[in-house]
């Protein structure tokens, strides 16, 4: 696989009628995956080694983002998801590799900029449930 811009990330919240609208081009991004483990070692574990359960632990998804909104609109979507404690489908697109998709509540929203430059945001989303991920050819 070639390299990515990293500008052509996008990150996509549910319009609440079944299509997704473009909050920003994401200057700066993470994807953070994790699945908790659970230990079932015991006393006749083989040699004293740690011993899992497949598939027993928590799945969560942390994004976090910086970047420009795209127009007043965005920004006051984001912002009334915030407020409201909601936790919309979003999808984060990454052009030639994949979309991750799924409800995510916004944990962190921050807002900043200098004198002669543009107001830029910050984002942690939170997953709120099952996510899927398609893979783009």
């Amino acid at each position: 696989m070639a390299g990515q811009r990293g500008r052509d990330i996008l990150l996509k919240i549910s319009d609440g009628a079944g299509a997704f609208v473009t909050v920003a081009g994401v200057r700066a991004s993470r994807i953070e995956l994790s699945a908790g483990m659970v230990d079932a070692t015991g006393m006749d574990s083989p040699d004293a080694w740690r011993e899992l359960i497949a598939g027993a632990g928590t799945k969560t998804a942390r994004v976090t983002g910086r970047g420009v909104f795209r127009d007043a609109a965005s920004d006051a979507r984001m912002r009334a998801v915030f407020f409201g404690g909601e936790a919309p489908g979003w999808q984060l697109v990454l052009p030639h590799f994949g979309v991750l998709e799924g409800a995510f509540q916004i944990t962190h929203l921050s807002w900043s900029g200098t004198h002669e430059g543009e107001a830029e945001f910050s984002v942690t989303l939170e997953s709120a449930g099952a996510l899927g991920f398609e893979v783009i050819a």
